[in-house]
């Protein structure tokens, strides 16, 4: 699992039948004080996330697709959390 910010939205009118009706947002990982590290990610959206906002996502095939409810979906990264606060002491 990783903290990401949704930086945008990607909109699809083809796509695989099994991601009908799915939301599907750009997301780029962050370090735990904020801070923009690796490439950003297309995640599918699985709680309603908005641009701006800091979420958990999880970055495995069986594990993103699973978040969705839907079994055998074609996914490699899923928002699955919107985050509310960290606390760390700086020593991670």
């Amino acid at each position: 699992m990783q903290i990401c910010r949704v930086v945008g939205t990607v909109v699809s009118t083809q796509k695989n039948r099994k991601l009908h009706g799915a939301k599907l947002m750009l997301v780029q990982p962050l370090t735990l004080d904020g801070e923009a590290r690796g490439v950003g990610l297309l995640a599918i959206d699985s709680v309603g996330a908005g641009v701006g906002e800091r979420v958990l996502v999880v970055i495995e095939g069986k594990a993103a697709g699973d978040a969705l409810g839907r079994k055998g979906t074609a996914v490699d990264a899923a928002i699955i959390g919107i985050v509310d606060t960290i606390e760390h002491d700086g020593t991670a």
